[in-house]
C-alpha cells in the first residue's frame, strides 16, 4: 500500500484483480505537543506488545512482535504512546483487501511527520495473510505513520517491501463494519487530508469511521539493547 503513490497501487490493482455514518472521532482544537518533534519519539519498543483500538464501530486488538520488524514495531510503539492515532479516519476501506489509516487530524502533525522516515526492515518470513498489520509506504525506506490491515490473503505483497509487523489478535469482525462505501476514492486525495486534516475529510467523505483512541494495553520482554 503506497501511499503518495497509492492511486496508481489501486488502478493497476484493479486492473490485476480487475461509514453507518462513522460521525465521532472529531479531533480536539490542538495536537499532544510531543507529536509536533518526531525526532524525540524513539523509545524502545518491547519484544510483544498489544494495542487496543476503540473505534466508531467497536474494539480490535494488535499484537505487535518486535522480532518480525524491529524498526516498524518501534515506531508504531511511540505513535501509539503519544496519541497519534486518536481521532485519526479510517480513510480507505475496501472490502476483502485492505483497511488503511495512519494521516494525522492535524495538518501541523502531518507535516511534522511528512519526513520522518524509517528504513525498511529485513523481511522476517511474515506473509502479508488476513489479518497482518503492515506499514504503507510511496516506495523504499518511505514508511512513516500509514497502516494498512490485510482483510485477505494478499501474500503478492511480501516481495514488495511491505513486511507485517502485527496481526489483530481479536475484533477483525470490527473492520469489516467499517463504512466502505468511498472505497479508494479519498485515497488519491491524502495531499488535501494531510494539509487540512479531518476538516476535510468530515467535510467530503462525512460517513467515514474513526479511531477514538489507541492505547498499549501490555508490553512482555524489553527489547534487548
Amino acid at each position: 500500500m503506497r501511499r503518495a503513490a497509492l492511486a496508481l497501487f489501486a488502478v493497476v490493482l484493479v486492473a490485476i484483480v480487475a461509514a453507518c455514518g462513522g460521525g465521532g472521532g472529531s479531533s480536539s482544537s490542538s495536537p499532544p505537543p510531543a507529536l509536533l518533534k518526531p525526532g524525540k519519539l524513539n523509545a524502545k519498543s518491547p519484544q510483544l506488545y498489544s494495542v487496543k483500538f476503540h473505534t466508531t464501530k467497536g474494539d480490535f486488538v494488535v499484537d505487535v512482535h518486535r522480532t518480525w520488524a524491529p524498526l516498524a514495531a518501534q515506531r508504531f510503539y511511540n505513535l501509539v504512546k503519544n496519541g497519534f492515532y486518536d481521532n485519526a479516519k479510517f480513510f480507505r476501506v475496501v472490502p476483502n483487501f485492505v483497511v488503511q489509516f495512519g494521516i494525522s487530524p492535524y495538518p501541523t502533525v502531518s507535516k511534522a511527520w511528512n519526513n520522518a522516515t524509517i528504513k525498511d526492515d529485513t523481511p522476517s518470513g511474515v506473509t502479508n495473510g488476513r489479518g497482518a498489520v503492515t506499514f504503507a509506504s510511496a516506495g523504499p525506506n518511505t514508511r512513516t505513520t500509514q497502516i494498512f490491515v490485510n482483510m485477505r490473503n494478499n501474500s503478492f505483497l511480501d516481495n514488495q517491501g511491505f513486511t507485517p509487523f502485527g496481526s489483530i489478535a481479536s475484533g477483525i469482525d470490527v473492520l469489516t463494519k467499517l463504512y466502505s462505501g468511498y472505497g479508494d476514492k479519498p485515497t488519491p486525495r491524502q495531499g488535501e487530508m494531510m494539509t487540512q486534516g479531518n476538516a476535510f475529510l468530515e467535510k467530503n467523505y462525512p460517513k467515514l469511521d474513526a479511531i477514538k483512541s489507541a492505547k498499549i494495553i501490555s508490553e512482555s520482554n524489553p527489547a534487548l539493547p
